[in-house]
């Protein structure tokens, strides 16, 4: 069979699953998805027991365009359309009003709903067969390192969904930035490739940057992404010296860092590229990679602290928080 044959008809048995019921992973820019039919109570519940994901943490809802708004919220302010016609298809989440017809499980039995249109072919081919809305967070075991590869799927969650489509190694490799929409001022919940600077360029006004905690959303947990090793983030002029007294005491330590930074020979040690676009497109791999080393520790050079690096430095603050070991 042709490659766009196979292709097609590997999204068409994937949009029959998820019509079914069942689980479909897909590829997005960002990581890969878990994915169920949106408006299936039973379904959306699969995703939850198979992720070991808390009852009370909402979905993202993907929809196939950004004229599909209105199908899934109510009360959307013109900021709303602003952005979906700005970022759509792309790595932003619009946190808005719920319509009716979102189910209780995908909102966490909140009145607000997580939307947005992913910047994958396949992702988007998907969501056409299908012809509604697609819940999905990433296909991972909740609060470990996201999946950017159809390998890192299988090694998380083994059998648990009913179909994978490959969609190869994500482009973006964070999550979306999420921006709640439902208040009174724009609020940036959390920081991913689309910028807080770029948000208030486009809406000319200014969008408040803490976290909102009467709101829950995916990834605002204080420990989230977090490998099994433990993570310390270490400031650049401390982390020679950091390694070294590690590897005295007998540690087997794995190292993530800068390209300009001298390290030891004796560590595992991966330079990273030197922008934040390339720290984030690699920063969930080498996590993995690191993982399966059998490590001591992991010590990751904290990255710069310019607001182009917000985004980085989220998850790498939240990975470390998971075992309390930040060396700032």
């Amino acid at each position: 069979m042709p490659a766009r044959k196979k292709l097609l008809a590997a999204v068409q048995r994937a949009a029959e699953i998820l019509r079914s019921g069942g689980l479909v992973v897909f590829p997005t820019e960002t990581v890969y998805g878990l994915g169920a039919d949106a408006e299936s109570p039973a379904a959306v519940a699969r995703i939850f027991a198979a992720k070991g994901r808390p009852a009370d943490h909402p979905l993202i809802v993907h929809m196939a365009r950004h004229d599909h708004l209105n199908q899934w919220s109510r009360d959307i302010p013109p900021a709303a359309f602003v952005l979906a016609r700005r970022y759509w298809p792309g790595p932003l989440t619009l946190i808005l009003h719920r319509a009716c017809r979102v189910p209780d499980g995908v909102t966490g039995g909140q009145d607000t709903v997580g939307l947005r249109v992913p910047d994958h072919p396949l992702a988007l081919m998907l969501l056409e067969a299908f012809g509604g809305g697609i819940a999905a967070p990433s296909a991972n075991r909740f609060g470990q390192v996201s999946p950017t590869t159809v390998a890192h799927v299988r090694e998380e969650l083994g059998d648990a969904m009913d179909f994978i489509l490959d969609g190869g190694p994500c482009r973006v490799g964070i999550e979306s930035t999420i921006l709640d929409l439902s208040g009174h001022q724009p609020r940036l919940l959390r920081p991913g490739a689309i910028t807080l600077a770029e948000i208030e360029a486009v809406l000319e006004q200014s969008v408040i940057s803490q976290g909102n905690d009467a709101l829950r959303a995916p990834g605002m947990l204080r420990s989230h992404y977090a490998p099994r090793t433990p993570l310390y983030l270490v400031r650049t002029g401390l982390l020679k010296a950091e390694i070294c007294w590690r590897i005295r005491q007998g540690q087997r330590i794995g190292v993530l860092a800068m390209p300009a930074t001298q390290l030891p020979e004796s560590c595992l040690r991966h330079h990273m590229p030197p922008h934040p676009a390339g720290w984030a497109r690699e920063l969930y791999a080498q996590l993995r990679a690191l993982d399966q080393q059998a490590l001591d520790g992991l010590l990751i050079e904290a990255p710069p602290s310019g607001a182009d690096w917000q985004a980085v430095s989220d998850r790498l603050v939240r990975a470390a928080s998971a075992h309390t070991a930040l060396r700032f």
